[in-house]
């Protein structure tokens, strides 16, 4: 059973997210809070599997919490849910720890999914949200070489990919889970784990979401 946390400032929101999410046999949601610091709170009494987040909160926002959260060992995945269809704030959300984004237009399915995938270790981001982010950081007319004005950082070196590293971090970047990457490319899931691996160590990150958001930056995902 995976045990789920809903932070969300409106008690409409949390308690319909709390019947949803439990129309799944392996979901349960152990805890509501309605801020940050209860969010917190809740964390350290009922130690859930996934929280599932909001970003605009009187308060301690979504994301003050991920930042306090990545000062924690061993913090629970965060799955970011919010109204807010804003590049800048998918970005910094990403950048404080968040494993997962999606927007509140999603379907029950895509939501559940994305709730097993995080409590499964991987990481999820819309893939709607994450062609915006290709189109905005890799777009047309940017000087690369140019000092960064937004949230990102600039890498200059990496080890580079092989081509089927490569075609694996595009899906990666498109909120593809290892095994639905194996059944893409015919590989055994094994295979794709390893390849993972491999991009995570050269890229020089420690999680999938950041391997996506350090390629985007160098320019190795493309419209």
């Amino acid at each position: 059973m995976i045990r789920v946390l809903v932070v969300d400032d409106q008690t409409l929101v949390r308690q319909g997210l709390r019947q949803l999410l439990e129309l799944a046999d392996d979901v349960e949601v152990i805890a509501e809070a309605g801020d940050g610091d209860e969010a917190l709170a809740a964390i350290a009494t009922h130690a859930p599997d996934v929280v599932l987040l909001d970003l605009q909160m009187p308060g301690r926002d979504g994301i003050g919490t991920l930042q306090e959260l990545a000062t924690h060992d061993d913090p629970p995945p965060v799955l970011v849910l919010t109204t807010f269809d804003d590049d800048e704030l998918v970005l910094r959300a990403l950048k404080a720890g968040a494993r997962g984004y999606l927007l509140k237009d999603v379907t029950l399915d895509q939501l559940v999914q994305a709730v097993r995938t995080l409590a499964d270790g991987g990481n999820l981001v819309q893939p709607a949200v994450t062609e915006r982010l290709v189109q905005a950081l890799t777009g047309a007319g940017g000087d690369r070489d140019a000092k960064p004005s937004g949230p990102t950082e600039r890498f200059q070196r990496h080890e580079p990919l092989t081509d089927r590293e490569l075609e694996i971090l595009r899906l990666l970047a498109g909120g593809y889970a290892n095994r639905e990457i194996a059944d893409a490319l015919h590989l055994a899931p094994g295979t794709v784990k390893n390849h993972v691996s491999s991009v995570l160590m050269k890229l020089g990150v420690r999680d999938r979401t950041r391997a996506v958001l350090r390629a985007l930056d160098l320019g190795l995902l493309t419209r």
